[in-house]
């Protein structure tokens, strides 16, 4: 459940200037869809998921794969509309895989966009 948590709440936190252009703008705008998000609210998902779409568009090419299993796992979350034991599988069966996605975002997001990600 970690993993699912993590990927839910990509991007809350606390939100600085950006330097790198549309990722950073767009990353903001992820972060305030998914702040505060109820994984059991598939409608709350996937407003976080629309904005997760848009974010990796514009995702600077070295983590196009990364925001690819980041929408892999939020597009699932989302398909389980709420159903705890659907959530907990897909933690355990994709937790892996999100984890070092996870913190490539956040790195970047840290270096280039100065974002904080918590979570």
């Amino acid at each position: 459940m970690a993993a699912l948590a993590a990927v839910m709440t990509l991007g809350v936190g606390a939100l600085t200037a950006c330097s790198g252009g549309d990722y950073c703008s767009e990353l903001q705008n992820y972060a305030e869809a998914a702040k505060n998000l109820d994984i059991k609210d598939s409608e709350a998902v996937g407003k976080m998921l629309d904005e997760a779409k848009k974010v990796s568009k514009s995702a600077p090419d070295d983590l196009k794969d990364d925001w690819k299993i980041v929408l892999d796992y939020a597009e699932k979350a989302q398909d389980a509309n709420g159903d705890m034991d659907k959530l907990t599988e897909l933690a355990k069966s994709d937790g892996e895989k999100i984890t070092p996605a996870m913190e490539a975002i956040g790195k970047q997001a840290k270096d280039t966009c100065k974002v904080t990600i918590d979570g």
